[in-house]
């Protein structure tokens, strides 16, 4: 008797419920008529290979792989305050199958001169960090020693507040955040500084492309630099893109970065650990102007070399190559890439290697 009483009692409320939903129907339809919601954008992208790889010592290794899944959330609170949340997997984080915050910002944009960004974000650093992989021009991005070795907390991103602005010519961005590896409670501060000249077409907003796929003509100078607790790190970038007369688009991309003492990528003689890095890379790709079925085609090569410093211990020199052929559906948001990658170590440290595969990136 106590459970049918129970269950009558809960069908008389919902039943309650039901009607005073009903019967307020048209006085919410009344209200929404009169209130405007802000935009909201929401979008997601997938980033999932093959790959074959080759090394030196041990069995070849063959994977499928889901590389990195975001989730993109971005709307406006009201004119000049916007909020930002993206969240990304990545398959080589330290907790497999977790989805982890790598945006929550909250915007403030006065004019193309004012703009200050509060929460976590991509600070400061070179291009390579602004673009990300999912709008870099080549599939193997961050493995040669050189590109996007600045600290980070989440995917390149760190938890601090930033002004940026833009003047003619001249994009300009100065923050600070928490040093990485510390806890939350240091007193210590990284700072954070960039300045970007575009000599032709002007980039718009704060984070950028490693392409434009034609769409832009691009000569882009960028000095970037942080400094903690006495360590620095430094580097300048370049990029050149050309859309040409018979419609191709050919693209020049550098990159000089030093690491002393702060950020840098993981020894490649680990455990023990190096006092700097220094290192470069370029970059070419060329689209060609006809399309092929529903696309066309790029070809692209990539060459880094970096030194690891290691003190009384000597320097250990790492040299990355890559070739890619890649198949644009729909630029950034569909593309299917073929690779090969190579990785050398001097004197060889038993982590030489070579990978061959196929990468397919879409975005919504």
């Amino acid at each position: 008797m106590r459970r049918e009483s129970i269950r009558f009692r809960r069908a008389v409320r919902w039943r309650a419920a039901a009607v005073s939903a009903a019967l307020a129907i048209p006085v919410s339809g009344a209200l929404a008529a009169d209130v405007t919601l802000p935009p909201i954008s929401v979008g997601a992208g997938v980033r999932s290979s093959f790959t074959h790889t080759d090394p030196d010592f041990g069995e070849d290794i063959s994977d499928f792989e889901l590389n990195s899944a975001r989730i993109y959330i971005s709307g406006k609170v009201t004119e000049n305050i916007s909020l930002m949340f993206n969240t990304d997997y990545n398959a080589g984080g330290a907790t497999p199958e977790s989805m982890r915050v790598i945006d929550a910002v909250a915007q403030f944009s006065f004019s193309e001169q004012f703009n200050i960004w509060a929460g976590r974000f991509l600070p400061p650093s070179d291009r390579a960090n602004l673009y990300g992989p999912f709008y870099a021009n080549h599939w193997g991005v961050y493995r040669d020693g050189v590109q996007d070795g600045y600290p980070f907390e989440t995917e390149g991103r760190n938890d601090g507040v930033m002004y940026w602005g833009q003047f003619g010519i001249a994009k300009v961005s100065a923050g600070a955040f928490d040093v990485q590896g510390l806890s939350k409670g240091s007193s210590d501060v990284l700072y954070a500084g960039r300045v970007q000249l575009d000599f032709w077409d002007p980039e718009g907003g704060y984070y950028l492309n490693s392409t434009y796929y034609g769409e832009k003509d691009l000569l882009a100078v960028g000095v970037a630099a942080q400094t903690a607790a006495g360590d620095n790190a430094y580097s300048v970038d370049f990029l050149l893109e050309k859309k040409l007369a018979n419609s191709g688009v050919v693209t020049l991309e550098a990159e000089y970065a030093k690491y002393d003492g702060l950020g840098g990528y993981p020894s490649p003689a680990a455990p023990l650990a190096y006092d700097s890095s220094d290192g470069f890379y370029v970059l070419g790709a060329y689209v060609f102007p006809q399309t092929v079925g529903i696309g066309k085609f790029q070809v692209l090569a990539k060459h880094g070399e970096t030194t690891y410093d290691y003190g009384v211990l000597g320097d250990i020199d790492q040299t990355t190559s890559e070739l890619n052929l890649t198949y644009l559906i729909k630029d950034f948001n569909a593309r299917v890439t073929l690779f090969y990658i190579d990785s050398s170590f001097d004197p060889n440290l038993g982590r030489d290697n070579t990978q061959m595969g196929v990468g397919l990136q879409v975005q919504i």
